[in-house]
């Protein structure tokens, strides 16, 4: 799924962030990969299709581009567009959905929603994950009373691959008022838009538009909720250099799976 961000200052058709689905059975050590695993519904391509429905019990599948208009409520005066979308069953027997909300007075966000189908296998948990950290160069990680960088969580990384996961437990996210937990990730360069990238860096990871922080929230977070971040220092897909060094790349919450999980993705411009 795709993030589009033109309040930055980007072109309507450049995204941000890409969100993968990436579920764990019941006992398992690995995680489904919505985005890498062959689709069955779409022989030789690579990634499970999604598409979008009214409601978690329309199962059937339908060709992405072919999207449902959704459903607007208006709750407390404010309006409310919900949609639900769908993936075809991971290679793991998993087979989940998430409901997506969009409110009228909160542009910069939206809430997301986990559920396991009844024909799905077990879960111990439903990761939704920001793919692509390495677009915006998030290089500074907000927890509670700090700030951690891929130059601290691994020094002298120097690998083409990802590095290893590090997470944060509930004692080191910072709180909301209402009890709430949050992650932030922003880059550390005050104009990412005038990096100066080598000849090997594919034109479309050039940044554009201002900088930002992308934020995931946790209203009601489970005790075992951690924050989780990896890193890459090329470019996906690529040996091509991020200017500047390794950067985060999946910036996700991960808690034990509870169905109707909610879970907030907010992306507000970074003051200067």
């Amino acid at each position: 799924m795709r993030v589009f961000t033109p309040y930055l200052g980007q072109p309507t058709d450049r995204l941000l962030n890409f969100l993968a689905f990436e579920p764990i059975p019941r006992g398992a050590s690995e995680r489904g990969y919505s985005e890498l695993e062959p689709s069955t519904l779409d022989s030789g391509r690579r990634g499970k299709r999604f598409w979008s429905s009214n409601s978690i019990d329309d199962e059937a599948p339908r060709m992405p581009d072919r999207p449902v208009p959704g459903r607007v409520e208006t709750v407390d005066g404010i309006p409310r567009l919900s949609v639900v979308v769908h993936s075809e069953q991971f290679d793991n027997g998993a087979r989940v959905a998430a409901r997506f909300e969009f409110r009228a007075d909160r542009p910069h966000e939206f809430a997301v929603e986990t559920y396991n189908l009844p024909d799905s296998v077990e879960l111990d948990a439903f990761i939704v994950t920001a793919t692509m950290g390495n677009f915006a160069r998030l290089r500074r990680l907000r927890l509670r009373d700090e700030i951690v960088t891929p130059d601290g969580l691994w020094p002298g990384f120097d690998d083409v691959h990802f590095a290893e996961h590090r997470t944060f437990g509930l004692d080191r996210l910072q709180r909301t008022a209402s009890g709430g937990v949050t992650v932030a990730a922003e880059p550390d360069e005050p104009d990412p838009s005038s990096a100066d990238y080598e000849a090997s860096v594919a034109a479309h990871w050039h940044y554009t538009g201002d900088a930002a922080v992308q934020t995931w929230e946790s209203d009601d977070p489970h005790p075992a909720l951690v924050a989780c971040v990896n890193a890459r220092r090329v470019y996906w897909a690529s040996e091509a250099p991020i200017p500047g060094g390794a950067a985060f790349e999946n910036v996700e919450l991960i808690e034990p799976f509870r169905q109707g999980a909610r879970y907030i993705f907010r992306v507000e411009p970074r003051s200067r």
